[in-house]
Parts: C-alpha cells; structure tokens; sequence
C-alpha cells in the first residue's frame, strides 16, 4: 500500500509554487514606496512613519469579494480582469470617507491550484492596485480539495486607507441645496450578477456567446467589463473643490446606497431624465421582464459612484471629472425631508436619508 501524502489527498504543493512564481512579476509591479521587505514573507509590511504627515489620521479599512461574477469569468476561461473588480469594490469603498487607499491584501481559495489561472487573477489585482494609487501587500492561496470543485475558486481583498479626522467626507456635512453628481459606470460592475445570470444566461436569455447588436459585443464580453476604479478621481476631486459625501453604488442601487450619505433629515430627488441607462440594463429588464424598481434596487443603471456637493461647486467639479475621462453629470440635488416621508430604497441598517427617483430615463 503506498503512503498518503498531501498530494494524494489533492494539495498540489509545487503547483503553488509555480503560481507564486508566475505572480511575481506582477505583485511587484504594484507597489509604493512605502512598501518594506521584498514580495513573499509571511507578512506585508507598509512603513506607518508616512503617517507623520498627517495631523491627526483615521485608518479606514474596507473588504468585499466580487460575487458571482466569478461564475461567468469561469464559463469564459477568463481570469484577468476578476481582479480588478475585486479592487475596485474595496478602495472605492475606502475612498467614500475621503481616505486615501494605501494597500490590499488578497486571499484566493480553490478546489485545485492551476498556477497560470491563479497567477491571471493576480494579475488583475495587481493592476487593480496600480490604477487605485495602492500597493499589493501580501495574499494567500489557499486549495480546498473535497470542498470546492478543481476548477473552482473564489476571491476576496481587504484594504487599508488613511484620511485626516477634520477632513472625513460623510452626512454630518450634507446640507439642503447641494447637488449630486453622478460618475457613470463602465457597466454592471460587480454586483447583481445573480439576476444577470438568471436572465442572460437561463433558458429565455441569449446566452454567453450570443453577439448583441446595442452591446457592441457578446453578452459574455459585457458581463465581464470591469468595474470602474474611481478611487483617484474622487481624491482628485477631493483637492479641487469641497465635497460633502461620495456613494458607491453598489449592491441596493441607487437609492439604498446615497441614503446611506445623507442625514435623516434630508432627501435626495434624483432625476432619471437625466441620464440614458447603459444598454445592458434594458437588455436584462427588457429580457426578463424585470420591474424598473427591481432593477433599480439591483444594479448600478450607468450610476458607479455620485458627489454630494455645494450647488456653486458644481460646475468645477465636473471639469475635474470630465478632464479626468469621466462621464459626469448633475443628477439631482439635496432638500429638506418632508414629515414621514419614504425613500424607494431603505438604506443598509435603516438609517439615513431618502432618496426619491423621479421621472423616465432618457431613450
């Protein structure tokens, strides 16, 4: 009888290695000049004596996974551009309270090591970081045999920013007659992925390869567009003029997610007539005959990040964005809440504003 090894029972070690390998060239690639030790030990290490800078500095810390999105990333043998989503939905959560992203960490489990797939998702980590103004400090690979599938995987990041204590963005500097200004999305970005699927690619959808004339491309190609990193941007704009609050529109929608920036005295009324939804919205709300308010409480709609701001700062923030390649726009503004009134989406917790979307989208 042979002796059981960590191989037999489906832990290829040398395959990690390889992977390790292979990912080398890009972790190193994303770093800062903060950043101690060379890529590898046991822990990253981020050189805190750049804090000094700071008055009194906040650490902020945000982590999050990318979803489902991985299930069409897998149906496409394309791993590359996961990553970036997996960056984006942490520093552009970071970036929300005015913080300044500094590093990620990244953790990738699966059911079998193949060390070039691994080494692709790194790779767009590791881009992620670069087009974030953060490092990759460290991660960890870990293989799951007999839990996960061989050619399964899942990914998660967590992240570290800094902002100065009298300069955090939030409600407590909302006021009645700012305005929003919306940051257009580059797509679905990383969330409702499981509705995406459900319509797409289910028995009435036009499936992976189908090639949709108002796309551009097939529905798989869009569904695999990566989430916008705005995180620079908004620190850009941030310098330029006085922003009150950012949202990232994430899962929630519109709605749930800017009622979450806003005071509970106050409203936002977006107006839908001012933008047009990217058309992969209306291809899943027209395909599975999909309620607006459903689909509005799920995605994105062309919406990836807003700026809450005063009305006179308007027109300098968005030459800032616009000079930046961002598509922006005013999309509503800041009023006082009537008594008792309802928002069309509760915000995380039950706490915060309301957020009234009004009028039909742009066609």
């Amino acid at each position: 009888m042979t002796g059981a090894s960590y191989a037999a029972a489906g832990v290829d070690v040398e395959a990690g290695e390889r992977a390790v390998a292979l990912m080398r060239a890009s972790v190193t690639a994303a770093q800062r000049p903060e950043t101690v030790g060379e890529f590898g030990g046991f822990a990253g290490l981020f050189d805190a004596s750049a804090l000094t800078r700071f008055r009194k500095p906040l650490l902020a810390t945000s982590t999050d996974g990318v979803g489902t999105k991985i299930a069409v990333a897998r149906a496409m043998d394309i791993h590359d551009t996961i990553g970036i989503d997996l960056v984006a939905m942490v520093v552009d959560d970071l970036v929300v309270c005015g913080a300044e992203p500094l590093f990620m960490t990244d953790y990738i489990a699966t059911g079998s090591v193949q060390p070039e797939r691994i080494a692709a998702v790194v790779s767009g980590i590791a881009r992620g970081c670069q087009l974030a103004g953060c490092a990759l400090l460290g991660g960890e690979t870990a293989e799951h045999p007999g839990l996960m599938a061989p050619d399964e995987y899942d990914v998660a990041g967590a992240g570290t920013g800094v902002v100065e204590a009298d300069e955090l963005l939030g409600p407590h500097r909302v006021l009645a007659g700012d305005v929003v200004i919306a940051l257009g999305s580059s797509g679905l970005h990383s969330n409702g992925y499981s509705l995406a699927r459900y319509v797409l690619l289910g028995n009435a959808g036009p499936g992976l390869h189908a090639h949709i004339a108002d796309l551009g491309r097939t529905v798989g190609e869009e569904m695999l567009e990566p989430t916008a990193i705005y995180a620079l941007d908004c620190l850009a704009l941030i310098k330029k003029v006085q922003v009150h609050a950012f949202s990232h529109v994430t899962g929630g929608g519109l709605a749930a997610n800017i009622a979450r920036v806003l005071p509970a005295e106050l409203a936002a009324d977006i107006q839908r007539p001012s933008w047009q939804p990217l058309p992969i919205f209306d291809l899943i709300l027209r395909t599975g005959n999909v309620a607006r308010l459903e689909g509005e409480r799920t995605f994105n709609m062309g919406v990836g990040m807003v700026a809450i701001l005063g009305a006179d700062q308007a027109d300098d923030a968005l030459a800032v964005l616009r000079s930046r390649g961002i598509t922006a726009w005013v999309c509503g503004e800041i009023r006082a809440r009537l008594d008792g009134e309802q928002g069309d989406a509760e915000a995380k917790g039950g706490k915060g504003g309301a957020v009234l979307l009004q009028g039909e989208y742009q066609r």
